[in-house]
């Protein structure tokens, strides 16, 4: 992508230790005031952020790899967002349930950029919403009960998605059940580390032909959905075959079952096409968007078929904040950015250009056990050796702390064992500034012991 945004900040800037005497007091405020339920990130407190650079309070400037969790898919404070922002808010910011004039705009434009099987858009707030928006709809419709979900999955923190999120360890959900009955959790393709010990593609995918002996014995056959991400993202960027995607999706017809896919994490143009599935032979039911949508403020929704959301009758399922007119306009101009400046066409490239840097680290650290990603999201699973595997959480944590200091910026690890890197720059950064990126990467990982 050409460097053509004034906004963009050029180089790292490192002027304190991390943290720095600002940023300490900070984060002393946060100690000692807020709960200690959030994640925790490298010591850097934002101040301001522009395109892929974020400076902090102290003025250090880094190259973003975390896009803050996958939002700013259009890079930090795109000039053309702000102004949407700047001119809305001293109109009319929320008005609850009354049609305003970006709501049914962005409505519109989800159902017209989304496969014609889609064609009604629910607009929320936060994915966690759209996900259990989505099963209540499957329930509504189907007048069946059970959910079929994935171990490893992460659907959000309220207690519906909570239920059907199968990361029970480290920061997931351990520990604040019991939960949502009749959402089970059948096993998810993750051939880096199978849990039946076959190899792909030797498997013939084993693991999905195992979903009818898991229907069977473990649920009582009253299947409304099947809700999936379209890549495991909080287990550890864990993508699976497409021949699996495949076969769940004619698994779902052929047993007229909603198939809810949860691109809340995967959306425009984070995988290198607007929507992930567009990788595959799929075509959701009910599609959950949030994050990316508008890259920005909080924004989410549920695209789906009318036949599907409109077995659902008036005020019975309404947002305080969704759809409210600053957000669903953010949204509405951060897609049309998006289009325009051919994001995902950059992540695209961008993610061959990072495959290949990735397997050249692969193959020269012995801590590095597999990399994995498309577009602009990857994962990088550190272990202790090859071979055996052991997954080693205190040397990514070690990683990620060493490339701060270093002007590079990630979240705190993820994973099913807090191993993995989360490897998400903004859909704007172009090869040099990646390029910039993973030269850190690989020099931390020669020198974390």
């Amino acid at each position: 992508m050409p460097r053509r945004f004034a906004w963009r900040r050029p180089l790292i800037k490192l002027v304190t230790d991390i943290p720095g005497p600002k940023a300490r007091e900070y984060l002393e405020l946060s100690r000692r005031y807020e709960p200690r339920s959030m994640s925790e990130q490298p010591p850097v407190v934002w101040a301001t952020a522009e395109g892929v650079w974020v400076t902090d309070v102290d003025g250090n400037v880094f190259l973003d790899f975390s896009s803050g969790v996958l939002v700013a898919n259009a890079g930090h404070s795109h000039p053309k967002i702000v102004r949407e922002i700047q001119e809305q808010a001293g109109r009319v910011i929320n008005c609850y349930d009354f049609v305003n004039e970006y709501r049914p705009l962005l409505a519109k434009k989800l159902v017209e950029i989304t496969p014609p099987n889609l064609d009604r858009a629910f607009i929320l707030t936060t994915g966690s919403e759209a996900t259990e928006a989505a099963m209540k709809m499957a329930r509504k419709y189907t007048g069946r009960k059970e959910i079929i979900a994935f171990q490893g999955a992460f659907h959000g923190r309220t207690y519906g998605a909570m239920s059907a999120g199968g990361k029970r360890s480290g920061s997931g959900t351990r520990g604040f059940g019991p939960f949502v009955p009749q959402v089970y959790l059948a096993p998810y393709a993750f051939c880096y580390r199978c849990v039946f010990d076959k190899t792909y593609p030797e498997c013939d995918i084993w693991c999905f032909d195992y979903l009818d002996w898991f229907v069977e014995t473990e649920t009582e056959a009253d299947i409304a959905a099947v809700i999936t991400e379209l890549y495991q993202g909080g287990a550890g960027s864990i993508i699976p075959p497409p021949e699996w995607m495949e076969k769940l999706d004619r698994w779902c017809r052929e047993r007229d079952v909603v198939l809810v896919i949860d691109e809340v994490q995967a959306s425009f143009g984070r995988t290198g096409k607007l929507f992930g599935f567009e990788h595959y032979k799929v075509t959701p039911n009910l599609l959950c968007l949030g994050k990316g949508i508008s890259s920005t403020l909080p924004v989410a929704a549920v695209v789906g078929e009318a036949r599907i959301m409109d077995s659902l009758g008036p005020g019975s399922m309404s947002s305080t904040h969704g759809g409210n007119p600053l957000g669903a306009r953010a949204a509405l101009k951060n897609i049309e950015v998006i289009i325009e400046e051919k994001m995902p066409e950059n992540a695209a490239r961008l993610g061959a250009y990072l495959a290949r840097r990735f397997a050249e680290l692969e193959r020269k650290h012995e801590r590095l056990g597999d990399s994995r990603g498309m577009g602009l999201v990857w994962g990088l699973e550190i272990v202790k050796t090859k071979a055996g595997k052991e997954p080693d959480a205190e040397a990514a944590a070690r990683i990620v702390m060493e490339a701060c200091r270093r002007g590079l910026l990630m979240i705190a690890p993820i994973g099913l064992y807090g191993n993995v890197l989360r490897i998400a720059p903004p859909l704007v950064i172009t090869e040099q500034e990646l390029a910039q990126g993973v030269d850190i990467l690989d020099d931390v990982l020669s020198r974390v012991g």
